[in-house]
């Protein structure tokens, strides 16, 4: 099972999507979206059943989050990298990507499992030692992995014309 190809349809990404999510307010606010989520399930025990609410408003935002943004003006910078990395990543059938990239986005995908999983044990149990301890492995992941996209684009750079050209600077559209 492709976890990644997965998410990927779930959120229904196209071109569009893609283009607009390189924006970095696209991947920084994405970023925060865990850590609100955390806040938010853990409001439960101060504002109760309130809490749903804005789990829900987190949820949808993360939905339309790759669609908000404008498509970056100027692409070359880290996060919009980390989302062509990404774009890379999930074409690994079609344009075979170095093993080690693969080892290390699996590897770095358990970590980010295994910190939500004791982030979710924490919040479940309402402990704040295992919810923080599961937050800071989970997030710590995920950037570590979004790291390592940057990488895996900057490899790919040299070996595919189509990958470098998403560097090209777009006409009009906002300055990210």
């Amino acid at each position: 099972m492709d976890v990644f190809a997965l998410a990927e349809r779930a959120m229904r990404m196209d071109e569009e999507s893609w283009a607009r999510h390189a924006n970095p307010w696209s991947v920084w606010t994405r970023a925060a979206i865990l850590p609100l989520l955390v806040l938010a399930i853990w409001s439960r025990f101060w504002i109760g059943w309130w809490a749903l609410a804005p789990v829900a408003v987190l949820a949808v935002f993360a939905m339309v989050n790759p669609r908000l943004f404008q498509p970056p003006r100027h692409p070359d910078n880290w996060a919009s990298r980390a989302i062509f990395g990404e774009r890379v990543y999930l074409n690994r059938k079609a344009v075979p990507v170095p093993d080690h990239h693969r080892r290390a986005a699996t590897i770095l995908t358990s970590v980010t499992a295994i910190g939500v999983a004791i982030l979710a044990y924490g919040l479940i149990r309402d402990e704040a030692t295992a919810t923080v301890a599961g937050l800071i492995i989970a997030e710590g992941g995920k950037l570590w992995f979004v790291d390592r996209m940057v990488w895996l684009y900057a490899d790919m750079c040299e070996t595919s014309d189509e990958y470098r050209h998403w560097l090209v600077p777009k006409p009009g559209g906002r300055r990210s």
